[in-house]
């Protein structure tokens, strides 16, 4: 009985094998709609994947298990209290050692101040470059890799001396090539600065993020001297041990920096604490919805390609009208008959699908 029913089966695929090969226009334009259709879910998808793992990476490129302490509260949307978040003080640096010393869950502690103006050698200038100014630890919490060169040593740290390292896109266009800025001094707010180093290529980032590639990065002792720090954005980034959670560390920071801001229990927080992990799970939420709506475009795409090859099974059954009558004729069960048109249909579906 199995046999049998193996010999129908291969029967019948090279009856709907023969059909395919007779009508060669109708199958390819069968074809074409199944595979339209099935693309069009598979890019849909794949574009709307590709862009969320893409933004996703610069997110978590911002620290990884990592809190920012700054007066603004990130991503607070158009109807943010900001006249409120304006009259908070800013981090300073002398907090750095403090929450350091008084919470046990964090690893680092980096600090940076930032203003973004000109840069210039000889005769040539750069107009709209970041200037960061950082601790020692800022390195630990965002990772910069030197690709010539080195970075600023921690004597150099300690004394504020002028040595920096810049991006590639600037040292490109100051010396043609990067690996040329290497010892080279350079002048920014009118004092010359010596390059120790070049960062690695980068390239451009979806959400802006540090943009390493215009921009030079200094000691924060000697970026003192180029820059007020009230007024340059500062931020202190805590970054937690590796075992420990975000929100448990932004719990146990939530106290540090109210004791040290000496607040009592019946005021409001005057600081903001920025979880990059809260950024990742809102990108992962908006993009859910994303990922359904590609779906459902692409299932309309597909669905139509099926109508497609339906109405051509229709016509192809209308055609065999006779084949059928004959094979009824002779004993052809219903059920046997009906194969043979669905391993058609099958066959196209699957060819469809594998291009």
């Amino acid at each position: 009985m199995f046999q049998r029913t193996l010999e129908i089966i291969g029967n019948s695929f090279k009856m709907a094998l023969q059909e395919l090969w007779k009508n060669k226009l109708r199958t390819f334009l069968s074809l074409f709609g199944i595979t339209i259709g099935i693309l069009c879910i598979i890019g849909v998808l794949t574009i709307v994947n590709s862009l969320e793992y893409n933004i996703q990476k610069e997110i978590k490129s911002l620290g990884s298990n990592t809190i920012y302490i700054d007066k603004w509260q990130y991503g607070g949307g158009p109807d943010a209290p900001w006249w409120k978040f304006q009259k908070r003080p800013s981090p300073r640096y002398d907090e750095v050692k403090q929450i350091k010393d008084r919470t046990r869950s964090a690893k680092f502690v980096g600090f940076k101040i930032s203003v973004n103006d000109k840069v210039g050698y000889k005769d040539n200038e750069l107009s709209g470059i970041n200037q960061y100014g950082v601790n020692e630890e800022f390195n630990d919490v965002q990772n910069i890799d030197v690709e010539f060169g080195r970075y600023i040593s921690d004597a150099e740290f300690a004394t504020g001396s002028s040595a920096v390292v810049i991006g590639n896109t600037v040292a490109e266009k100051l010396f043609g090539q990067a690996e040329f800025a290497v010892g080279k001094h350079i002048e920014s707010r009118g004092k010359k600065i010596q390059v120790c180093g070049v960062i690695r290529k980068q390239g451009k980032t979806m959400i802006g993020g540090w943009n390493f590639d215009e921009s030079i990065i200094m000691s924060y002792r000697y970026a003192r001297n180029l820059m007020d720090e009230r007024r340059a954005s500062p931020v202190i980034m805590v970054q937690g041990l590796d075992n420990l959670t975000s929100v448990a560390l932004k719990d146990e920071l939530a106290g540090t920096v109210r004791s040290i801001h000496k607040l009592n229990p019946t005021q409001e927080d005057d600081f903001s604490l920025n979880d990059i992990n809260d950024f990742s799970a809102a990108v992962s939420q908006a993009f859910s919805g994303l990922n359904i709506g590609g779906a459902i475009i692409g299932g309309i795409s597909l669905i139509v390609g099926l109508f497609g090859v339906a109405n051509i099974m229709f016509v192809t059954v209308r055609e065999r009208t006779s084949q059928i009558g004959l094979k009824k004729a002779i004993g052809a069960k219903k059920r046997v008959i009906l194969s043979e048109f669905l391993l058609e249909s099958a066959f196209l579906c699957i060819i469809g699908g594998l291009i």
